[in-house]
């Protein structure tokens, strides 16, 4: 007797390491891949996957014939995998799934994206982020050739980068905070704090970086992906600095493991830092700090010093236009080339 059909749950595969899409069609198994590991960004491709009033036939189909949902869940199953950080991508499927999720894609337009905006009360630059996520998963729809034309997802305009650096003193400030806060159990905040002030990286490369990634005897950090996986944001090869070095042997003293992540829990990997980091950032009496600060904090040092704004880029692992965008203004040459073509006298 085949087996009655039922609603698509989410099933761990654990050969394939991620969640699928399973459900039932006249007694038979059906599955789909999410692309995730993890039950968050899993259950929003699930969500998507449900929103969706039907499923794209082989074959270019109208924009009107298709819903964001759609959309959304072919994105998160052809794309999601294959990218470094798929978690990112869940996270704005989920935001953007119970807004858009059975709207036609040819309802998007600039008055339906400002609606998005003001329904969400998040930051302009998260709703810019999520929706941006939209506009790659209608792209890719219309390049694998089931969109007979592209739908153009307008974006808001992109809010203005901060300026906040710490000074010596509220770093100095920061860390003394984030050592109080290991006495509560939280062993791995200095560290991390430590680790991204000396070399600019992002958070997701602190929290990811693993001891084969370290060459101590050569005082290097590799901070590419393992997997070799890249994503548009790079990741830089890096001397260690002598004083992160210091921090860095006591670190390898307490190692959980010689392949384990070097900024751990109890030999556990860390996800996210964002409760205990806002907690020292609270105790340490400063305002509008996040971990992404403390990397602004070691590019604006290392312009305030005179090092070439290059040089900067090579460190930071990012181009020299964003480089010079964000620190040229720190640097103590800053228009002097410029001065002094205007002070040179023409014949």
């Amino acid at each position: 007797m085949p087996r009655p059909n039922r609603g698509p749950v989410l099933k761990w595969l654990p050969r394939r390491g991620s969640f699928y899409i399973v459900w039932y069609e006249q007694g038979r198994e059906r599955s789909r891949a999410t692309g995730f590991a993890e039950r968050r960004p899993a259950e929003a491709a699930l969500a998507a996957f449900i929103g969706a009033s039907h499923r794209p036939a082989h074959g270019p189909r109208e924009p009107g014939e298709l819903t964001v949902a759609d959309a959304l869940a072919h994105y998160a199953e052809t794309h999601a995998p294959s990218v470094a950080d798929p978690e990112r991508i869940g996270y704005a499927i989920r935001a953007l799934v119970p807004f858009w999720g059975m709207s036609r894609i040819d309802a998007i337009n600039p008055q339906t994206v400002a609606a998005y905006v003001k329904s969400r009360g998040v930051k302009p630059g998260t709703a810019r982020r999520e929706l941006t996520t939209l506009r790659a998963a209608v792209n890719r729809m219309a390049h694998d050739g089931l969109l007979t034309r592209p739908v153009h997802v307008p974006l808001p305009d992109k809010p203005d980068g901060k300026d906040r650096w710490l000074t010596h003193s509220e770093a100095a400030r920061l860390l003394w905070a984030a050592r109080k806060a290991g006495r509560n159990g939280r062993a791995y905040l200095p560290l991390f704090v430590l680790i991204a002030l000396y070399t600019g990286a992002r958070k997701e490369a602190v929290l990811s970086l693993k001891w084969p990634q370290v060459d101590m005897a050569r005082g290097r950090i590799d901070f590419a992906r393992p997997d070799g996986r890249k994503t548009n944001k790079r990741r830089a090869l890096l001397p260690i600095p002598e004083r992160l070095m210091t921090f860095l042997r006591l670190a390898w003293v307490r190692r959980s493991s010689d392949l384990g992540p070097v900024v751990h829990d109890g030999g556990k990997a860390l996800a996210r830092i964002d409760k205990g980091f806002r907690q020292a950032v609270k105790r340490a009496g400063l305002e509008d700090v996040t971990p992404h600060t403390l990397r602004h904090t070691r590019g604006t040092w290392l312009a305030q010093q005179g090092v070439d704004l290059f040089k900067i880029a090579g460190w930071l692992g990012q181009s020299s236009s964003t480089t010079a965008e964000l620190y040229s203004h720190h640097h103590p040459d800053f228009m002097q080339d410029a001065k002094r073509a205007a002070d040179r006298r023409t014949k």
